[in-house]
């Protein structure tokens, strides 16, 4: 928790304030990773690849541009208070883009007849 006081103002916040303060897009990010491990789980396996391919792409790709924008946010206004991105940021991001591409592979690839 910080509490940030000037004169007679104060201000509190908690570590999902810090987060997400002024940025509620971003709580899609684990709204919509959790939907995609649901669709996973919920398919049966090597069928309806389309639905889980779908939900995996836009899942990653929202959470890669929302990312993406944080970082940028970040590095923008890191003069008065300094901000570094760690190594988690980066697995998270990566992972991201990994699974948007891996997924589009998936809907891409065409079904071998036996």
């Amino acid at each position: 928790m910080e509490q940030v006081s000037c004169g007679g103002a104060k201000d509190t916040l908690n570590g999902l304030d810090l987060a997400r303060h002024d940025h509620p897009a971003l709580w899609l990010i684990p709204l919509l990773m959790l939907a995609a491990l649901v669709v996973g789980f919920i398919r049966q396996r090597g069928e309806n690849t389309r639905s889980f391919s779908f939900v995996s792409i836009v899942s990653g790709g929202v959470a890669a541009y929302l990312m993406n924008e944080e970082r940028l946010r970040v590095h923008n206004e890191s003069g008065i208070i300094s901000a570094q991105l760690t190594g988690w940021f980066w697995l998270a991001f990566l992972s991201s883009l990994t699974m948007m591409i891996t997924s589009l592979v998936m809907l891409l690839k065409r079904r071998r007849t036996p």
